[in-house]
């Protein structure tokens, strides 16, 4: 029996992102979305730099070792695929640690 080949991360990650900005794209086509012009440029030159390069930043600071794409690219990309959708909702922001009024009021 011949040996597996290891899988390449990597490869697998470009072809994910590469895939999902086809997918936004396609999205609002289809459904007749107009893109901003910005939106269209961010797309185009973030599968530009993921054919090119592999990956779409060069700050490893920006994202993880093995994807393809940093956070906020990421965040991005989610947002014109729900632009796409029809779906204008942004996610909710979390409200962090906040001071529990309750136990002011027993003491």
């Amino acid at each position: 029996m011949k040996p597996r080949k290891p899988i390449d991360l990597k490869a697998v990650a470009k072809r994910q992102a590469l895939n999902a900005l086809r997918r936004a794209r396609r999205t609002a086509d289809r459904a007749g979305i107009e893109l901003t012009d910005w939106e269209g440029e961010f797309l185009g030159s973030v599968e530009d730099r993921l054919k090119t390069y592999g990956r779409a930043f060069a700050d490893q600071e920006k994202g993880a070792p093995g994807q393809a794409l940093s956070t906020l690219q990421r965040m991005k990309l989610k947002q014109i695929a729900a632009k796409a959708k029809g779906e204008e909702k942004l996610p909710a922001r979390r409200k962090g640690f906040r001071r529990n009024t309750r136990d002011e009021d027993r003491g």
